[in-house]
């Protein structure tokens, strides 16, 4: 059996953030005792007489309205507590959008839905933008290339998987189709909110080499180029973005060693429930995507233990609000990782032909490094 590691106790630095109020005016002349009461008595008789308001506080300046848009990556599946909303959008507290909008002080509409393709943004999510939106974020095109179908079938067995064809079939999408559809996202997104900072938000490399888990059997070859493909992904993201004018958030260095395996791993591996896996956890988007994301806006943001107090705090108040979009993002239909099913018939009919018995675990894993270097020479032709 492949070994498994202990899962670390993780624990987020408390960094609290100073309170920065801005001094007050200075008055150039100072009155005497007296003089001082008689101005204000003469500005109470002048105010009253001619009926003006009295004096008023400095105005505070308006929040920023904040819209987040995207997929899982956004909404915060993986961190495996979600807002109340009526919906499967798997919307999280702890996700980025939340940690960025209460440091900073912004009025969030978090519109990102886990499982959103981009005619899915389209169709749900653009509607929260107009002219007085100031800073937008989005994640998508991950479900577009059809990655959890893709880990599905490289989780499999070597010996009754495809792997390397479902990881081509991604990479031609990315390559040849997916450009020309951001580009015409982002150009809506631009007219929708002409006014609004925009960050494109990428995707990290899930693996780092190694499968710990003890029903995948994800080879190293198949790791290298899942990640491989992220890259890719990231590498037409941030090109659509910077056409567009938009800034980019690549989360790619921020999660080397924090993978799937690593200790301390910032993206699940394979979880009860399910959709759960290959999503980052809490400290994926604490520690990662909360100062990844700030930063390409302009000012990053630390996730201090008070920023989680106040976005915890916000919650329901994000889940009341999100609660009127429901209808609509119920349309959303999220593609699932699946498990590997060794007693499905394909399974089933695969260990026949190769001659595998599937009550011997270690014959299976045995066969499975076999079949996984030979798939790798192959790809490498």
């Amino acid at each position: 059996m492949p070994r498994q590691r202990p899962r670390p106790d993780r624990r987020t630095r408390d960094r609290r953030t100073r309170d920065r109020r801005p001094s007050a005016r200075r008055v150039p002349l100072a009155l005497s005792g007296a003089a001082a009461g008689i101005a204000a008595l003469l500005t109470a008789t002048t105010v009253a007489a001619h009926g003006l308001p009295g004096p008023v506080s400095d105005p505070q300046p308006a929040a920023t309205a904040y819209v987040a848009l995207g997929d899982s990556y956004s909404s915060g599946l993986g961190t495996r507590s979600y807002l109340d909303d009526g919906t499967d959008c798997q919307r999280s507290a702890s996700a980025f959008p939340s940690q960025i909008a209460a440091a900073q002080g912004h009025a969030l509409n978090f519109r990102a839905c886990a499982g959103a393709v981009i005619s899915d943004v389209r169709s749900a999510q653009l509607s929260a933008l107009s002219g007085s939106t100031g800073l937008v974020t989005i994640s998508v095109g991950g479900n577009d290339a059809g990655f959890a179908d893709v880990l599905t079938e490289c989780a499999l067995p070597a010996w009754a998987s495809d792997c390397h064809g479902a990881i081509d079939g991604a990479q031609a999408f990315i390559a040849g189709q997916l450009a020309a559809q951001l580009t015409g996202l982002y150009d809506e997104i631009r007219a929708a909110a002409p006014a609004a900072r925009v960050v494109v938000v990428g995707y990290p490399r899930i693996f780092m080499g190694e499968d710990c888990n003890a029903l995948t059997w994800f080879s190293p070859e198949e790791q290298t180029r899942l990640n491989q493909t992220a890259d890719q992904l990231n590498a037409v993201l941030g090109q659509a973005a910077s056409g567009a004018g938009f800034g980019f958030a690549d989360p790619t260095a921020a999660f080397i060693g924090h993978a799937v395996c690593d200790d301390p791993e910032w993206i699940n591996g394979l979880s009860t429930p399910i959709n759960e896996s290959y999503h980052p956890n809490v400290d994926g988007h604490v520690s990662g995507y909360t100062s990844v994301v700030s930063g390409a806006t302009g000012t990053t943001v630390t996730a201090s233990a008070a920023v989680r107090r106040t976005a915890a705090a916000q919650a329901e108040q994000l889940a009341r609000q999100q609660r009127a979009y429901a209808a609509v993002d119920r349309t959303i239909r999220p593609p699932e990782f699946r498990a590997p099913d060794l007693d499905s018939p394909r399974v089933r009919a695969a260990a026949q032909r190769a001659g595998i018995d599937l009550d011997d675990r270690a014959g299976i894993d045995r066969a499975d490094r076999v079949a996984a270097r030979a798939q790798a020479q192959q790809q490498r032709r």
